[in-house]
């Protein structure tokens, strides 16, 4: 005679985390639990944890202290970047515990699905393999760019040998973080945008039976994050009183230059407006010469443009990075 008993607690957990961090318990008699975590989005000292339950006043630990009860409200915990343990204690014996890594300047979005397990108890006892079994991958649907993606896995197996777990990422760029030979891994998305990130999962128990190695895979959209144009930076503006003047603005310009090898120096030159013809153009040519022979700086890193009058001979400097766009004179 075979007799059938179900485990007391039932649970479909859900646990999401980008901006958030979210997960959801249903237990048989209904109750709802969702648990959020953050980072801030911008860095700072501490992470941080919300908690709230329906129906609520289920006691609540963090790293193993009782905070009190949890309630149908956001309650939000401060906490230190690091590993911390969550617990809810829910009636019958039944302990909901999550570990949570809070950094602080990261986000990391996790899904975590738990299916109901059934222990079957049989009488007489028969020997019987427990090959083959289930296995789920959990991950979010879409994270953005630069975020931290958890693919966790459910391995519903009866037997007693270790198991052996074989991760797969793809595309090669997706960087492995954590968890290599564990059921859970971490993959940072810099980098990745618009692409989608596929996890592979091989279990095995080592006994070499094909129907005790499984296998499973998930994937997760990086959504491109848009980057901030790219301007140029004025670095000085200033009349001509004399060479030596003049120079004493260059020689700052070529060590901010040697500061920026990527940037170019663009050299605006304004005639006075009694200024002899060509005044400009003289004016930006010496400029240049004394930034090439007597600075040392590369003649194709150096942009010398007429920019038209003004009232008096004047200069303006500007640092051009990569992928800027130049300056535009400013005749007046």
């Amino acid at each position: 005679m075979i007799n059938h008993a179900a485990v007391p607690a039932r649970f479909n957990l859900s646990l999401l985390a980008c901006a958030l961090l979210l997960v959801s318990a249903t237990l048989l008699s209904g109750a709802t639990t969702r648990v959020y975590a953050q980072n801030g989005g911008r860095a700072v000292r501490n992470g941080r944890i919300e908690v709230s339950t329906t129906p609520a006043g289920y006691p609540l630990l963090i790293d193993g202290r009782a905070v009190g009860t949890t309630s149908p409200t956001v309650q939000l915990y401060e906490l230190e970047p690091g590993r911390h343990t969550v617990e809810i204690q829910f009636p019958n014996n039944t302990r909901w515990v999550r570990d949570f890594d809070i950094a602080a300047n990261k986000k990391q979005c996790i899904t975590l699905n738990w299916r109901p397990k059934t222990i079957s108890i049989e009488r007489p006892i028969v020997v019987k393999s427990p090959c083959p079994y289930p296995v789920n991958i959990s991950a979010p649907a879409s994270v953005r760019e630069g975020d931290i993606i958890t693919f966790s896995s459910d391995v519903n197996y009866a037997g007693q040998s270790g198991l052996n777990y074989t991760w797969t990422i793809s595309p090669p760029s997706a960087r492995l973080v954590s968890g290599a030979g564990t059921p859970t891994i971490t993959v940072d998305t810099t980098g990745i945008g618009s692409q989608r990130v596929t996890a592979i999962l091989v279990v095995d128990d080592g006994s070499g039976d094909q129907m005790c190695r499984q296998r499973a895979q998930a994937a997760t959209g990086v959504t491109p994050v848009a980057l901030p144009p790219v301007l140029p930076k004025s670095f000085a503006e200033f009349p001509v009183i004399s060479f030596n003047e003049d120079k004493a603005n260059l020689d700052n310009f070529a060590v901010a230059l040697q500061g920026e090898p990527g940037s170019q120096g663009y050299i605006i030159v304004y005639a006075g407006r009694r200024s002899r013809p060509n005044r400009a153009n003289q004016l930006g040519e010496r400029s240049r010469q004394y930034l090439v022979n007597t600075r040392n700086l590369d003649a194709s890193r150096i942009v010398v443009i007429n920019g038209g009058t003004r009232e008096v001979d004047s200069f303006e400097l500007w640092l051009v990075p990569q992928g800027a766009t130049p300056p535009q004179p400013r005749p007046r």
